[in-house]
């Protein structure tokens, strides 16, 4: 009962307030609304989140009011006042590029990221060199930071061991070694390969089920007939203790005055590249293929040393192909890419089409 005679005072002392003027009475009674209103949600609110719209509006308006109205703001006076002195900054501050290393054009970028994803298998330096193959100059630091921070991670590569002869007479040594494919059939392939130290240029003769002395012979004087008509000369023939290798098999490279070195026992690190090799082609080619026969594995693996003779880059020839020696020249933008797919899309080979 006392309530309902307090609620009924009130109406009438704001029935009274209102004088002549009704329209100027209304907006008082709505500023008041409003003010209680702003009073009830200073109560229930701890800390209001303001946008910048909101700042600027309340910065502009407190210049339009005197401080001893500034209670009707929510937020303090030194509060207003530091946001004004922001909004001033602001118009009298310069962009300024930020610090660290220019990022990568947006197109070089989309390059290295085609590359990766098409290719999990290959690592930063590989990346940098298909892309130094194509005119496109990008680091290999820059390529790996970028590939972080989209998440892609491409497999390490490890450099070669046994380095010190071998980089010191690498332009005279040849090595020479077997490697076995299982065909589908579940029959064993053997294949002989010689790889060039000096320019990792590689020959991989026919497979055979039988590797006797007359097949590697023969080998031999296949290879030898081929470096004659290059003119490359070579003085040592690295190979391990493995008895298919024959006498008369030493004996056609004593001919052409290249002298055989046997392995140790049980050191395949003492035929490094050899051993690096078979490692590359069971990676990039023959353990994502299944082998039907001799003349499926022969083809496979022509295809395949032509591409590792003429375009894969090589990270001990500065990210050179053995038979491309001289780099490519650095273009503006990046030119139109075409790819090649060989073996059926398993390996991409990646051209200019300018």
């Amino acid at each position: 009962m006392f309530a309902s005679l307090l609620y009924l005072l009130l109406r009438r002392l704001l029935g009274f307030a209102s004088g002549g003027d009704r329209a100027a009475h209304q907006a008082r009674v709505e500023i008041l609304v409003l003010r209680h209103e702003v009073a009830i949600l200073r109560r229930q609110v701890r800390r209001p989140v303001y946008r910048t719209r909101d700042r600027a509006l309340l910065a502009a308006a407190s210049r339009l009011l005197p401080r001893e109205r500034w209670s009707a703001f929510l937020v303090r006076p030194e509060t207003i006042m530091r946001w004004h002195r922001l909004l001033v900054a602001r118009k009298w501050t310069r962009n300024h590029r930020r610090p660290g290393r220019p990022g990568l054009d947006p197109e070089i970028e989309a390059l290295v990221l085609r590359l990766a994803k098409e290719n999990p298998r290959w690592g930063y330096m590989r990346i940098k060199g298909e892309c130094q193959k194509l005119g496109v100059c990008v680091s290999a630091t820059a390529i790996a930071v970028l590939l972080r921070r989209r998440g892609i991670g491409p497999a390490p590569r490890r450099g070669p061991s046994w380095r010190q002869f071998l980089k010191a007479q690498a332009a005279g040594i040849i090595a020479c070694d077997f490697f076995t494919v299982e065909t589908a059939r579940l029959k064993t392939l053997y294949v002989l390969f010689f790889i060039e130290l000096g320019t990792r240029r590689v020959h991989v003769t026919a497979s055979t089920k039988n590797p006797d002395t007359r097949f590697v012979t023969q080998q031999a004087r296949n290879l030898c007939l081929a470096l004659d008509e290059r003119g490359e000369p070579l003085r040592f023939l690295i190979r391990d203790r493995d008895a298919k290798f024959s006498r008369s098999f030493d004996d056609v490279f004593a001919s052409q005055g290249i002298r055989v070195i046997r392995t140790p026992i049980r050191a395949p690190n003492a035929n490094a590249f050899a051993e690096r090799w078979v490692e590359t082609v069971r990676a990039d080619c023959l353990d994502w293929l299944l082998i039907l026969g001799p003349r499926h594995l022969d083809r496979v693996l022509r295809t395949y040393v032509e591409h590792y003779n003429q375009k894969r880059p090589h990270r001990g020839l500065r990210l050179m192909a053995p038979e491309r020696p001289a780099p490519v020249g650095k273009v503006d933008s990046v030119p139109g890419i075409r790819r090649r797919d060989l073996l059926g899309g398993l390996i991409h080979d990646y051209e200019s089409t300018a």
